[in-house]
């Protein structure tokens, strides 16, 4: 529920009161302002979903906005209440744009608090990403304040607010910086103290290989994580979750790009730095075209940057982003490509009789050498099967997925075993991973 309080003259009162009589708005009329005579405070309550609705009724008639004043309220008895209730219940009113400012500003947090729980939070996915733990690297992303900065900074985009979006930028740009030297320092302290291998190839790591570049799934994540975050923004409902599912696409990436860099993994810290930047900006979009469908028709500010030219700095972030964003939309695009010819070649092979008990549990592609983003590198395809071997499978993978790229990789196979019984046929519930076999010696280098 919302509580509001609507400063009227003596002129506009009996056509608002009219107005909330005719919603069935149950309101109270006490004395105004001593510098307005004869103005009157109204104050009533209305269910959030129909808010904006009874605004734009009130602004029909003539009211304006020099006192408007809307407080959540936790509780309302009055003889429509439920009523009102019911007859909003299934609306879905977007915030209006004023309550919509206020709403995203409140998500944020002072640059300080918020450069320093993003610090803290990427040591804490950093620490996870090395032992490989996904339960730690959730626990950074629920602590990672990114929703706020990325939702005024598509707010004052909208509204064209243009100190809101100038401020937001440079915040999520501090964030991003924030995050990358909390997971450089942290990855430089364990490994000078030991706790980590200095030796440790950090690409075998399966949730930092997940990270090491660019990938269409990356932006498919980044564009409904912003998508999700604007619809929840125009509605009654918390951001919090939301702001979760940012923190995923992004918090991981950042811890990503510190490890490498403190490994020495520069290649590595590239493909996760245009991962990170490219995400970000899928969010930025997602959220920018979703807030624009809603309130594209909704009087706001005067047109984004025409009342200052747009500085050096400016143009110079903007060319950065959209480079970033090339190179990332390039390198997804082929590495869409290559996992296609690579699925397709597994299930051609596997479609022969002899492989007819094999299922599949997975195939991963891996890409690495002199050029992260578009080199592949290793395929590994994990099958399910009953207790037995199949020499010889990988090289015949490798071969074949060889042959239709034009790519030299390394085909690993490995298998998840069971047994089945003659009564059900089904598999045990109870797997176990056991070693496969590598189609050659050659080592890998990421």
């Amino acid at each position: 529920m919302r509580l509001v309080r609507l400063l009227v003259t003596e002129e506009n009162r009996d056509d608002v009161l009219d107005v909330l009589r005719g919603k069935e708005i149950d309101f109270v009329v006490t004395a105004g302002s001593e510098e307005s005579p004869g103005s009157s405070l109204v104050e009533f309550p209305v269910p959030t979903d129909g808010l904006g609705d009874v605004l734009d009724a009130t602004r029909g008639v003539g009211l304006d906005d020099d006192y408007l004043v809307v407080l959540t309220a936790e509780n309302a008895s009055t003889p429509h209440t439920e009523k009102l209730q019911d007859r909003y219940a299934t609306d879905y009113d977007p915030l209006r744009l004023p309550e919509l400012r206020s709403k995203a500003r409140g998500l944020s947090l002072d640059w300080l608090s918020y450069a320093a729980m993003i610090f803290l939070s990427a040591i804490i996915a950093a620490a996870g990403l090395l032992i490989d733990s996904p339960a730690i690297v959730v626990g950074a992303m629920v602590i990672a304040p990114l929703v706020g900065p990325v939702l005024t900074t598509t707010v004052g985009a909208v509204t064209g607010d243009r100190a809101m979006l100038v401020d937001s930028v440079r915040i999520q740009a501090l964030g991003l910086v924030a995050g990358v030297v909390g997971a450089v320092v942290f990855s430089f302290s364990v490994k000078i103290a030991g706790l980590v291998p200095s030796m440790l190839d950090i690409a075998t790591i399966e949730l930092i290989a997940l990270r090491m570049a660019p990938s269409a799934f990356a932006v498919i994540v980044g564009f409904a994580a912003g998508a999700a975050a604007a619809f929840g923004l125009t509605t009654k409902g918390t951001g919090s979750l939301i702001g979760v599912m940012i923190a995923a696409a992004l918090i991981p990436a950042a811890a990503t790009v510190g490890i490498a860099l403190a490994w020495g993994e520069y290649l590595i810290a590239l493909g996760s730095a245009l991962l990170l930047v490219s995400t970000m900006a899928a969010i930025n979009l997602a959220m920018y075209g979703v807030l624009w469908g809603l309130y594209r028709n909704t009087d706001s500010s005067p047109a984004l940057l025409t009342d200052r030219t747009p500085t050096r700095a400016a143009f110079a972030t903007a060319a950065l982003i959209v480079i970033a964003v090339g190179i990332a939309g390039v390198a997804a695009a082929q590495q869409a490509t290559f996992q296609r010819a690579v699925t397709e070649d597994v299930e051609d092979v596997l479609d022969e009789p002899a492989y007819a008990e094999l299922g599949v549990v997975s195939i991963r592609t891996q890409h690495g050498g002199t050029a992260p983003l578009s080199t592949p590198e290793a395929v590994t395809v994990i099958l399910s099967a009953p207790n037995s071997s199949y020499p010889g499978l990988s090289g015949r993978l490798e071969r074949r997925i060889e042959a239709t790229t034009g790519n030299d990789v390394r085909v690993d196979v490995r298998f998840v075993t069971f047994q089945r019984s003659n009564a059900s046929q089904m598999p045990s519930p109870s797997p176990t991973a056991v070693d496969g076999e590598h189609s050659s010696p050659r080592s890998t280098n990421r």
